[in-house]
């Protein structure tokens, strides 16, 4: 199948990336935590450490898609660009003089200057008509159109799960339009002519970050900061009802910035190993939700929630294997505690046993190795200003099947 997901680890064909732009130059002390980035990113190098990234997969086989390519061919449609421009526009911040100003601005763009406002957003102080009462009273700096800084981190709007791109419900209002971006193109663009979506931006909250693939047909999904319970079960009651997973694992994890993903503390390096947190691995539970009896629909579906279990013993159940093996972050607490913080568990899997890391997280790394696991290691020293390794960074679209 030319778009098709089973796994964290089959051989990865094909990815979408966002190549860092103009949003990030929109970062300043000033606006950096609202839009959810720890500092302001030198962005010259982090092109230069994304397109290393991007060239370490091609050298692998991978075909890297853009985002913003993807966007900008999908605006060739004017259907598509009528629908970006109301769903942008829709904000209650700007009232109708100025609506109807950038209505007319943004619907004369072509489709390459329409994807660069959308994702580098406009400031107050450069508009050149729509002036009134919100113009006048709103600061200079003060952002009309936000930008997207996150966009950099394409796991976190769509996962595929088998054929279905599962568009995503992102929590923070900083990263809200993403998702509809996403869905606009895998809703309007020639490549994903036909696929089938499951979940939208419109449903609960559910971030790609906290949604691993452990196994054909198990699904693991973090509920805590950006995930909800709602979402969760949203989630497992549509993978259930179109048959593309048995199990999905609720693992609870703390709601805070250190473990805002469940892939903040472990991600897949084969199909039995886990690199993983060991601050808080023992204390990770998950609740194994299956289908009871099945509905008309979804909603009419009875779901199995069992008591909790430790997420390892779950998850190596739920997978039909012995054991899914822990390869710690770091030596010892205060190790894992930094290269944990560094996106030490954020590893992307090119295939079993074979995974893209950052560079820094020496002790991880070393474990790794140890542990018979290839680590293609990649700079990141400005890439992560915004919290969020090589998984993050990446949205697998097509992978070879491991079942």
């Amino acid at each position: 199948m030319a778009h098709y997901a089973d796994s964290e680890v089959g051989t990865l064909r094909t990815v979408m990336l966002h190549r860092p732009g103009n949003e990030l130059k929109r970062l300043t002390p000033r606006n950096n935590d609202r839009l959810l980035f720890d500092g302001v990113p030198w962005v010259s190098r982090a092109q230069e450490e994304h397109d290393a990234f991007a060239e370490t997969l091609r050298g692998r086989g991978v075909e890297v898609l853009y985002l913003t390519d993807l966007l900008t061919e999908t605006f060739a449609s004017e259907q598509a660009r009528a629908h970006a421009i109301s769903m942008t526009l829709s904000s209650l911040h700007l009232g109708d003089t100025l609506r109807r100003y950038l209505d007319q601005v943004l619907t004369g763009l072509s489709p390459e200057e329409l994807t660069a406002y959308l994702s580098a957003g406009v400031r107050n102080d450069e508009v050149r008509g729509g002036f009134g009462l919100v113009t006048s009273l709103l600061d200079d700096q003060d952002f009309l159109i936000d930008p997207l800084p996150n966009l950099l981190f394409t796991r976190d709007s769509s996962v595929w799960v088998r054929d279905r791109a599962t568009v995503t419900s992102l929590a923070m209002p900083a990263r809200a339009r993403e998702t509809q971006l996403t869905e606009l193109i895998y809703t309007e663009h020639p490549r994903f002519a036909g696929t089938e979506r499951i979940h939208g931006w419109h449903h609960e909250h559910v971030e790609g970050g906290d949604v691993l693939l452990l196994a054909p047909g198990v699904i693991a999904v973090g509920c805590g900061e950006r995930t909800t319970p709602a979402g969760a079960e949203r989630l497992a009651r549509q993978v259930f009802q179109h048959g593309l997973a048995h199990t999905v694992l609720a693992v609870p994890i703390a709601q805070e910035r250190a473990t805002m993903h469940l892939d903040t503390i472990c991600t897949m390096v084969d199909v039995d190993k886990v690199v993983m947190y060991p601050n808080v691995a023992h204390q990770l539970q998950a609740f194994t939700v299956t289908m009871a009896e099945p509905g008309t629909d979804e909603q009419d579906m009875t779901l199995d929630v069992s008591p909790p279990e430790p997420f390892l013993v779950a998850a190596a159940k739920a997978m039909q294997i012995d054991t899914l093996h822990q390869i710690d972050t770091g030596l010892d607490p205060v190790t894992a505690e930094r290269e944990q913080w560094d996106d030490g568990n954020n590893t992307l899997a090119l295939a079993p046993r074979v995974a893209v890391a950052y560079e820094r997280n020496d002790e991880t790394n070393e474990r790794l190795e140890a542990s018979g696991i290839e680590v293609i290691r990649i700079a990141g020293s400005e890439l992560g200003s915004g919290r969020g390794g090589p998984r993050c960074m990446s949205c697998p679209i097509s992978r070879d099947p491991l079942a």
